[in-house]
């Protein structure tokens, strides 16, 4: 990882100080909240967080993890990863931020499985919400990851014609590519607004024991996402437009820097 600052600056640290901190205090309700399973009449449970009206400590807890989340996607947007491009517009910034956030995701997705592994088959009290949270958080994943593909320029491209081309074919086909996503964007958004809106705005349960609002959520993150999408090639054809031709090989792909930390890895196993 590069430890240079990419877009925050003199910020980094504050954000860095409001991440420990938004952390920290999610840690700390989320002990109160184990405690008081055991010490409360009325516990609270992941079952409450989606219905928070009314409990404080839900409330408390759910700001504050939304906010260790966002400011830690915001510090970590500003280092940028060995095999990462450059920012190349401001608009990158945002597709980063959502980036780290899919990362982060991830995580979560592992934890939850993981205790819903050892609750099963361990304790033989498997949960009714486990497999649901992960299934929402995956959904915002896939959708956060498409955008952050969409800026790093790792998206499926096929380059054997596109090579061939003079670099004015090429951004001919560059441009032709962007409006195709943009009429996809357009018509995804017209055909679907009125649905979503919908969902959202009575948040359209799941129909499960627990009922996340699923539908209700996902339909309204698929449009606000596709229409970043669009956006974030627009942004990168304005970047690439200036670029020398482009050029490619199988060679492109061979991540030099992981082939050297595997090298690492088992130098050290052999010792």
């Amino acid at each position: 990882m590069n430890s240079e600052s990419v877009w925050l600056g003199p910020l980094r640290t504050p954000v860095r100080w409001a991440m420990i901190v938004f952390t920290a205090l999610a840690l700390v309700i989320y002990a109160w909240l184990i405690l008081s399973l055991f010490i409360t009449d009325e516990p609270l449970g992941v079952h409450e967080m989606i219905r928070p009206e009314g409990r404080m400590t839900v409330i408390l807890m759910m700001t504050t993890l939304a906010l260790a989340l966002l400011f830690a996607a915001i510090f970590t947007s500003d280092i940028r990863g060995t095999i990462e491009v450059e920012r190349t517009g401001p608009f990158d910034i945002l597709s980063l931020v959502l980036g780290r956030l899919s990362m982060i995701g991830i995580t979560f997705i592992v934890l939850v499985m993981f205790y819903e592994v050892v609750a099963r088959y361990v304790f033989s009290g498997g949960t009714l919400w486990a497999n649901e949270l992960s299934l929402w958080i995956a959904a915002i994943v896939f959708l956060f990851a498409g955008l952050y593909a969409m800026q790093q320029r790792s998206h499926i491209r096929i380059y054997v014609i596109y090579d061939m081309m003079p670099r004015w074919m090429q951004k001919l086909s560059d441009v032709i590519s962007v409006s195709l996503i943009w009429v996809f964007a357009f018509c995804l958004v017209w055909g679907g607004y009125a649905d979503a809106k919908r969902r959202l705005l009575r948040l359209e349960g799941y129909g499960s024991a627990w009922d996340p609002p699923i539908p209700g959520t996902v339909k309204t993150a698929i449009l606000v996402i596709v229409v970043l999408v669009a956006l974030q090639a627009l942004s990168n054809l304005i970047a690439d437009w200036n670029k020398a031709p482009e050029h490619h090989n199988p060679a492109d792909e061979i991540d030099e820097t992981e082939i050297e930390n595997i090298r690492k890895t088992l130098e050290v196993d052999k010792n």
